[in-house]
Order: C-alpha cells, then sequence, then structure tokens
C-alpha cells in the first residue's frame, strides 16, 4: 500500500492536487498535514479516510516523524520554509524501507525573476526565456538572492548527496489561475488582486511601463503535473527525471501583465462596476500599497517552457486560458468586495 504524506491540503495548489490524486487512486493511504481542528474538518468532510496530523511547518519533529513513514511526501505548503523541508528531508533519510523515498517539493517562477530584482527593472519587457531541460542546469544554479532558491537548495542537494534513500522532484508552477477544487482555499493570487484592487480604486492599472512578461498556468491542469509524478514514483521512479535534473516547470504560455491590466478594466467597465475602462501606469510604491509586493507580482518578468512535463510525463495542458476566465476572476471579486451578489443570493432576493 503506498503511502503519502502531504502538506498543504487547505491551499490553493495543494487542495486541487489533492483532489485529482486522491480521486484517481483511492487505494493510496493519505495522511495531510493540518494547522487546527476547522481546518482538519474541511479536509475529513472531502476525504473522510484521509488521517489528520495537527501542527504547521514549525513542528519539524512530526513532520520528520511523518515523512519517516512515508513513500512518497508532496510538499505544497510554502515555498519558502527552509526548515519544514529541511525537516521533511531528515524524515526520509530515516525511512525503514529499502527503497528510495520520494519528495515532491512546490518552487514557484518567481525564482526566475532575480535579474529584474537584481537590477530593480519594472514593467519592462524580458526576453530571457528559462527552459527545464535543455537550460535545467542554469535554472537549478540561479543565484542564492533568488526568491524560493534557499529552499530549492534544500532539495536539490537531498536528491544529489542521498540519491540512494531520496529522489527528489521540483515543481515549479507560474502565474496559476482557475476554480480550485479542494476543501478550503481555491483562489489564487496574483490575477485576483489585480482584479480586486482595480474593482476597489475604481480604475484599471498596470505597474510602470506594463510590458513585462509571465507565464500561466491552469490550477487543474498544474494538478495534472503532481498525478503524474506520484504515479511515476509509486512505479519506482517510472519515466519521470528525479535528483538534480528532476525540475519541472507547468506553464500554457506567455502573457503580458499590461493586457491583463486592460482586460480586468475592460470587464470591470463593461459590467458597470468602475467608470472607465482607462487605466493608469502606477509606480512600484503605489502598486506595494495596493498588495503586499505588488511591483514583483505585477512589475517583474517570468518566462518558463515546461518542456521536461511534456516531454517524460505526457503533459498537456487544456484548460482554459488566464483571459478566458478574467470575466469569472472579476465576477467573484466585485461578489466578495460586495459589489454585486451572487445567483442565490438573487434569488433569495
Amino acid at each position: 500500500m503506498t503511502k503519502i504524506f502531504v502538506t498543504g491540503a487547505t491551499g490553493y495548489i495543494g487542495g486541487d492536487a489533492l483532489y485529482v490524486i486522491a480521486n484517481a487512486h483511492p487505494e493510496y493511504e493519505i495522511t495531510a498535514l493540518v494547522r487546527n481542528s476547522d481546518k482538519g474538518a474541511k479536509v475529513a468532510s472531502q476525504y473522510p479516510s484521509i488521517r489528520l496530523v495537527y501542527g504547521d511547518l514549525d513542528s519539524t519533529a512530526l513532520l520528520t516523524e511523518e515523512a519517516a513513514k512515508a513513500d512518497i511526501v508532496c510538499h505544497w505548503a510554502n515555498a519558502d520554509h527552509e526548515a519544514g523541508v529541511t525537516a521533511l528531508v531528515a524524515g526520509l533519510a530515516k525511512r525503514q524501507d529499502a527503497s528510495p523515498g520520494y519528495l515532491i517539493h512546490t518552487s514557484g517562477t518567481g525564482i526566475l525573476s532575480v535579474a529584474d530584482a537584481e537590477r530593480g527593472s519594472y514593467g519592462i519587457r524580458a526576453e530571457k526565456v528559462y527552459d527545464d531541460w535543455d537550460g535545467v542546469g542554469e535554472v537549478t544554479s540561479l543565484p542564492d538572492t533568488a526568491v524560493h532558491r534557499n529552499v530549492d537548495k534544500v532539495v536539490l542537494a537531498a536528491g544529489t548527496e542521498q540519491s540512494a534513500r531520496i529522489r527528489t522532484a521540483i515543481v515549479c508552477p507560474p502565474t496559476i489561475y482557475g476554480p480550485g477544487r479542494g476543501p478550503d482555499n481555491q483562489r489564487s493570487m496574483q490575477a485576483y488582486e489585480m482584479a480586486k484592487a482595480t474593482l476597489k480604486r475604481g480604475k484599471g492599472f498596470q505597474v510602470e511601463g506594463g510590458q513585462n512578461l509571465w507565464t500561466m498556468v491552469h490550477v487543474q491542469d498544474l494538478s495534472q503535473v503532481y498525478l503524474r509524478l506520484v504515479e511515476e514514483a509509486v512505479k519506482g521512479g517510472g519515466n519521470a527525471t528525479w535528483g538534480p535534473q528532476g525540475y519541472y516547470f507547468a506553464e500554457n504560455g506567455d502573457f503580458v501583465w499590461g493586457d491583463v491590466a486592460k482586460a480586468i478594466a475592460k470587464n470591470a467597465h463593461k459590467k458597470k462596476l468602475i467608470p472607465t475602462a482607462e487605466i493608469d501606469n502606477v509606480t512600484t510604491e503605489e502598486a506595494d500599497k495596493l498588495v503586499s509586493y505588488g511591483s514583483y507580482l505585477w512589475g517583474m518578468n517570468s518566462r518558463s517552457r515546461a518542456v521536461r512535463a511534456r516531454k517524460i510525463l505526457g503533459w498537456n495542458p487544456t484548460q482554459k486560458s488566464l483571459f478566458d476566465l478574467l470575466p469569472d476572476i472579476v465576477d467573484g471579486e466585485a461578489r466578495s468586495l460586495g459589489l454585486t451578489t451572487g445567483h442565490a443570493a438573487q434569488a433569495a432576493g
């Protein structure tokens, strides 16, 4: 019986990935780390057979204990918590089984914005595109100043130096969008927070010139990468790449943040939620006041190509694009701000 330990089961990424894995393979024995009884009740209501343990990523002894019992650890909770991932690695190294354990870790393509961060460049198009096949060595040796890099290094070191005991894979998603199917948070951040800020300020905006690009992926396409990696791990590694080259982008093309800003404003204006479809150019300081790290979330470049998942996992994203879903995103943020009511409320009224 395959035993899986997961963190971040109530989060946006982890919740959707758990939905896919648990439904595709009810035979897996899954244990989920949850912070409190409220979070636990949400997981239990959707997955009554999942075993729950209570703690957080600072509960390092618990993480080590549970990882030691698992065949596969799916770490969805946090890309920046070094102590947590170190504890998971320690647990996998202590497994009693002779076969190696597997760690599937979640990073994020904010790591690719390091050049913009070093230059202090915002709203300017960059031509640099990273790929996880021919260019995987460049991705796994980015400067230590890059976000998420300290935790990536812990995972990469484990998969290199302890490869007989631990096989690792890093999944590195870009801007994620689309409705999640997990037991709690079903909403992403970047485009959603831009829509929310647009509605609150009454006008759309882009950071500086707004010509910077990111890459996109629908959360339900992203979850298929996790599913495929888990299935390959169950086979003893299968066709997947593990260790120092086991790095997986997940994307369905580039977009320009200024284009997203314009589309949000156009949608919001069409719905009579804001008075104009025109947008402002905001400074980095103004962006950061709209949401924490707004200048980074909306103003830098992060471009990746998911060659590895397509080539060896047979992954093929099939969901709608970010632009297709922007009307729904605007609707959702308007409801959350009380600017409109949902169908149920309208019917009740």
